[in-house]
């Protein structure tokens, strides 16, 4: 089965003061529960702004995110298919 791409919108008060270790730190934990978990859960890259991330995930569905965020405890408050992309490159013709 292909993995679908997620957006999780997760809320961390004050992620956006987390120091480099403090961050290095959650991300160990999501990686020590995504290697829980298997190849149906793949972490792509997340984005730090000040009381919340956006992670993108490949993922086989919703249910395995929701798994992740209960063991990792980071809370998924929203997660998101995508359902298919675009960049500056789409508007050629």
């Amino acid at each position: 089965m292909a993995l679908q791409k997620f957006i999780i919108e997760r809320d961390i008060p004050k992620v956006g003061t987390f120091e480099r270790e403090q961050l290095r730190q959650a991300a160990a934990k999501s990686n020590d529960v995504l290697r829980q978990l298997g190849p149906d859960i793949q972490w792509v890259e997340s984005y730090v702004a000040d009381n919340k991330t956006f992670c993108v995930y490949l993922a086989k569905d919703e249910a395995i995110i929701r798994k992740h965020a209960e063991i990792s405890g980071f809370p998924a408050t929203k997660i998101t298919e995508v359902k298919k992309m675009i960049d500056p490159t789409t508007a050629a013709s």
